[in-house]
Formats: structure tokens, C-alpha cells, sequence
């Protein structure tokens, strides 16, 4: 099957070798590709994953019968009126994006009004480690045929019926827990650390909630996901924001998880620290970079 991904990072090309592997023919196309200095290690990315990188965006829709969109949430919805004119019938886009209802059907709006599919589909969990076995609601007017396509690739897909918006809702309301879980540790341990009681806090922590792994490999991880893509999460929750304030719900929580994602990344740009810089990622070591101990 002929199938492309717009947008080469993280999510998009572990998707995009996994399914080269299995025989498809895969195409990619990532604006950073329109910059000089980005070129050399794209190419290199795209020859390790054995996919092509095309040498631009209409050239990468051209025989495509699947579309995967897995770029930044800030660019979601440029990407889908960018692709619109260059899409044809019979082709499917898919919207693998975190945004809001009213982003996926203003993006829905163009790509069917070209004459392609647009399939709302949220990404339940991250794609490392589960790479293809990742859980994904699909929703949109021919989400029954995407079903069928995705689960022929070894997709871990579900579907939920043909409105769009359905499945980003239940991944946009869920990311209000699961970001701000990920804020809370940092701020909570951050502060903690600085008082010098980020063990009594663990062990009280650990002592409500056991099941969880407050004592073990819990801290280390919320907190690493910030360090790595706390920018994205960020953009991500502002869409968050406006899926509340869409249907008149305050955010007061959504906009300070933004805050606090936004914030650690400012901090370690501020220091010149790269998320590569520190891994093995130990919490601890990270924030004393960021807020040496008083």
C-alpha cells in the first residue's frame, strides 16, 4: 500500500518504519525539510526508516492512498488546508493530531470538500514502545473502510462512527489528567527538592497511592516527558483550553498545565539544556541543573 506521513518526528517516523518493514511503500514529507540545515538528517532518517523523502508536499499526496498527518498541534490544521487541494477521491486522510473537536472539523471541512476522506483518529497513548500496537479511536464518514485498512496494517485501531470531533473529545479530556499529572510532579518535586523533603513527599505520596510507583520509576518518567516534549505538550494543551471553553467549561487547570510544561522547557532553554544532554533522565539531576539547591 501506498501510504504517507506528513510530519518525520517522533511518532510519525516510528509509524513510518514499522509499516515499510511489513512491505508498504512509504513517503514522507516534513516542512523542516525546507530548511537547509534540517535536509542532511532527514534524509539520513528517512534512508535508515527505507522511506522515501519527497521533495514536496504535493509530490508526497500524489499516489498515496493513506495520508497520515502526524505534525505539531499548532500546525494541524495549516497542514490539512495546505493538503486539501493537492488530495483527490478515493484517498483518505487521517488526522492523527491532539486538538480540538473544532479544529478536526474545520480541518475535515477541507479535506472533504476536495473530494478526499478525513478520519478524525486520536492516539490513545504514546507510540513508544507500543510502535503499530498503539491504541487509536478513528472516527469520520468512512471510518468503517479506514478500520478495515488499519487493522489489515496491524493497526491497533477502533472505531467509534462517522462524527468527526467524537474521538479527539475523549483524547482532549483525558489529556487534562494525564498532562496535568505530568505538571503536578514537576512542580510538586521541584519545590520538594528545593526544601530538601522530596523523600518524605515520595514516601507520603507512595503511602496513598501504592499502586502507583511513587517510589520507583513514576517521578523519573512524568517528569522526562515534560523535559522531552513539554513544547509539544504545551501546544497540546492550548488545545485542550479551547475544547473547554468551546462547550463553556473553565480551563483554569488546562491553561496552568500549559504554563508548567511551557515553563520547564523555557527553563532548561535558558540553561541551553537539551533533553539528550540528560539521560539517563534522573529527575532529581535535571532539576538541580534547573534550580540549583539552596
Amino acid at each position: 500500500m501506498n501510504i504517507t506521513f506528513i510530519g518525520f518526528g517522533e511518532a510519525g517516523g516510528i509509524l513510518a518504519h514499522d509499516l515499510q518493514a511489513q512491505g508498504n511503500a512509504i513517503t514522507v514529507w516534513d516542512r523542516k525539510a525546507l530548511e537547509a540545515e534540517n535536509l542532511p538528517a532527514l534524509r539520513q532518517k528517512a534512508q535508515h526508516s527505507g522511506v522515501r523523502l519527497a521533495d514536496s508536499l504535493a509530490e508526497a499526496l500524489q499516489d498515496a492512498a493513506l495520508v497520515l498527518s502526524t505534525v505539531t498541534a499548532s500546525q494541524a490544521l495549516n497542514v490539512a488546508q495546505q493538503a486539501a487541494p493537492l488530495l483527490r477521491t478515493g484517498q483518505h486522510f487521517l488526522d492523527l493530531n491532539s486538538v480540538a473537536p473544532h479544529t478536526k472539523r474545520a480541518a475535515a471541512e477541507a479535506i472533504n470538500a476536495a473530494g478526499a476522506s478525513y478520519i478524525d483518529v486520536a492516539v490513545m497513548a504514546p507510540v513508544p514502545p507500543k510502535r503499530l500496537d498503539t491504541p487509536l479511536l478513528i472516527g469520520g464518514v468512512q471510518a468503517a473502510q479506514v478500520q478495515l485498512l488499519l487493522q489489515q496494517l496491524g493497526c491497533n485501531s477502533r472505531m467509534l462512527g462517522s462524527e468527526v470531533g467524537e474521538a479527539s473529545a475523549i483524547k482532549m479530556c483525558r489529556s487534562v489528567m494525564i498532562k496535568g499529572l505530568e505538571a503536578l510532579t514537576t512542580e510538586c518535586l521541584s519545590a520538594a527538592r528545593q526544601y530538601g523533603v522530596e523523600q518524605a513527599v515520595l514516601d507520603s505520596l507512595h503511602a496513598s497511592f501504592p499502586s502507583l510507583g511513587w517510589n520507583d520509576r513514576l517521578p523519573h518518567y512524568l517528569i522526562s516527558r515534560v523535559a522531552e516534549h513539554g513544547q509539544r505538550r504545551a501546544e497540546e494543551m492550548q488545545e485542550v483550553v479551547k475544547t473547554l471553553q468551546d462547550v463553556k467549561v473553565p480551563a483554569a487547570m488546562s491553561a496552568a498545565i500549559v504554563a508548567t510544561q511551557q515553563g520547564l522547557i523555557d527553563a532548561l532553554n535558558a540553561r541551553s539544556l537539551r533533553y539528550q544532554q540528560l539521560t539517563p533522565f534522573i529527575w532529581q539531576e535535571t532539576l538541580d541543573k534547573i534550580y540549583p539547591p539552596q
